[in-house]
């Protein structure tokens, strides 16, 4: 300050000043700061976005270039900041490694933040919606080198996984439907009133026929959860959702696995569509609150502690968790087909060919993984 004299002449003034800034410097050294965690980011400029919806993604710290996708769709009144955590996507892309997306409905299109799940111009290939969470996908890849993408969405946003699965089947290898609808069921605000509650009962042809209808190619599996009391989406949209894609996916509609999981009815068809029945669970995503290897998620508004994480169990199914750690090498390359496309198109051998068809069945699509030493059915590129 003007008028103050200092108490140190000039050259022992530089000399105190050097040295806490030496002092200073040996701090820093000795305590190096953490890696910081991981944090939701909105992205902004991810394409045309016909839908007007928001882009957040979560990339796990030190994520290697190459790892999956999940595509994780938010719940009406609901968001990406909530729905990350407490449907315990994130905790799993940490642990696992594998990024996720979550696009965020805006109340500008809809007053409960709700996908427009039921809406044509939000439904349909190349348009609205639809379009807008294809094109997070794109970025994501631009971005990260995501290889194989899936999907999975709480209510109306299993109802819009339902959508993405039909309209963009070569872009995912998996999806995932919670308290959600078939594709197809609702074209206008009432009739998706009618869907939800008391639902649409039709054949599995005709289910089938609008998912065909809407775009044709190879299909992912799908992994359908549904509470037995929910008075919201009523449970019969679980047994339409089934009959659907087992009958997209060319399998029956009788389970060759009928078994508990977690204490609760879980049934597999085919090997490509399952369902879990949450028995006394009413509307929402299930969850299992703690720190445990098979557990994830935060309990909260339509996410529901059932001592069952499905997050957990739908990742297992598209095996993004396995009973080993992550792969430091990813599959380059993830292509769905039958065991004869696959044949024919050169990636296996008459022998595996077989075992693939044995395994699967020859008309049904499965997921094979382009790998260092070669083409698995393994995401985790352990031999086929």
């Amino acid at each position: 300050m003007p008028g103050r004299r200092s108490a140190y002449p000039p050259a022992a003034m530089l000399a105190a000043a050097v040295a806490v800034l030496f002092v200073a410097a040996l701090s820093l050294v000795a305590r190096p700061r953490p890696a910081e965690a991981a944090t939701l980011q909105e992205v902004t400029g991810f394409g045309t976005n016909p839908g007007n919806l928001r882009m957040f993604r979560y990339v796990p710290t030190g994520l290697a270039a190459g790892r999956p996708l999940v595509v994780a769709l938010h719940g009406c009144t609901q968001n990406a900041a909530g729905y990350g955590p407490g449907s315990g996507w994130t905790r799993l892309a940490d642990q696992w490694k594998f990024s996720v997306v979550f696009p965020e409905q805006k109340q500008a299109n809809n007053a409960n933040s709700c996908f427009n799940w039921f809406e044509p111009g939000d439904t349909r290939r190349d348009a609205g919606e639809a379009l807008s969470i294809k094109q997070m996908v794109d970025r994501m890849r631009q971005d990260l080198g995501a290889t194989a993408a899936h999907v999975s969405g709480l209510s109306a946003g299993g109802a819009m996984t339902a959508v993405m699965l039909a309209t963009y089947p070569e872009v995912f290898a998996g999806g995932g439907v919670v308290a959600g609808l078939p594709f197809g069921c609702a074209t206008t605000v009432a009739s998706a009133y009618s869907c939800m509650n008391p639902g649409v009962d039709l054949t599995p042809a005709q289910w089938g026929d609008k998912v065909r209808t809407a775009h044709s190619g190879h299909r992912a599996k799908v992994s359908i959860w549904h509470g037995s009391a929910d008075a919201t989406v009523r449970p019969m949209n679980g047994v339409e959702l089934v009959e659907q894609w087992t009958n997209v996916l060319g399998t029956d509609q009788v389970p060759e696995v009928r078994d508990t999981v977690g204490g609760y009815p879980h049934r597999v068809y085919g090997g490509v569509v399952e369902i879990y029945d949450i028995t006394g669970m009413g509307h929402g995503h299930p969850v299992d609150p703690g720190t445990g290897g098979t557990q994830c998620g935060t309990a909260g508004a339509y996410v529901l502690d059932a001592n069952i994480c499905a997050s957990y169990h739908l990742a297992r199914f598209w095996g993004l968790v396995t009973s080993s750690a992550p792969s430091t090498s990813p599959y380059l390359e993830v292509v769905n087909g039958t065991a004869t496309d696959h044949y024919v198109a050169g990636r296996v051998t008459v022998t595996e060919y077989n075992v693939l068809g044995a395994r699967y069945g020859y008309n049904t699509s499965f997921a094979l993984y382009r790998c260092v030493g070669g083409w698995t059915d393994k995401s985790d590129c352990s031999a086929l």
